[in-house]
């Protein structure tokens, strides 16, 4: 019966032959984790505060619309409630754009200022790793040097 080979022993030994800082990793890995919870607060709020206008401005058209819909008591008052809720509406339709608008201008500044702050993170943590694999190359290049030259 053939025997099954260790997958786990040859990814060990391919993953070894990499030099690799794993503590570089789950910092990169911590800091983008950080990222993405913070740009989903960013995401979550302006889907909450969307919501809220939404609702607003639904349930103020239908308090207008129950106004249109009583009976009057001469036909022009038919025509005048008509008017005052388009009237309503036009103003209500540039309220909540200009609130729509405030809530994509929000999100547009946290997402820059986020992603600002997300390259200095990352561009520290690249750094890092640089100087921690540039000491340990230099740690084994003197060493090999020694070696050879005994």
């Amino acid at each position: 019966m053939a025997d099954a080979q260790d997958f786990t022993k040859m990814m060990q030994d391919m993953m070894s032959a990499f030099s690799m800082d794993p503590n570089a990793m789950q910092d990169a890995f911590k800091t983008q984790a950080a990222l993405a919870e913070k740009m989903s607060k960013v995401a979550l709020e302006a889907a909450e505060k969307s919501t809220e206008i939404s609702a607003k401005w639904t349930k103020d058209t239908l308090t207008k619309v129950g106004e249109v819909a009583t009976v009057k008591d001469e036909p022009a008052d038919y025509s005048k409630a008509m008017t005052d809720f388009a009237s309503a509406s036009a103003e209500m339709a540039a309220e909540n754009m200009a609130a729509f608008a405030e809530v994509a201008k929000k999100v547009q500044m946290e997402t820059v200022e986020l992603m600002l702050a997300a390259g200095k993170d990352f561009s520290e943590d690249a750094t890092s790793a640089m100087k921690k694999a540039t000491t340990k190359a230099t740690t084994v290049a003197k060493k090999a040097t020694t070696a050879a030259s005994a």
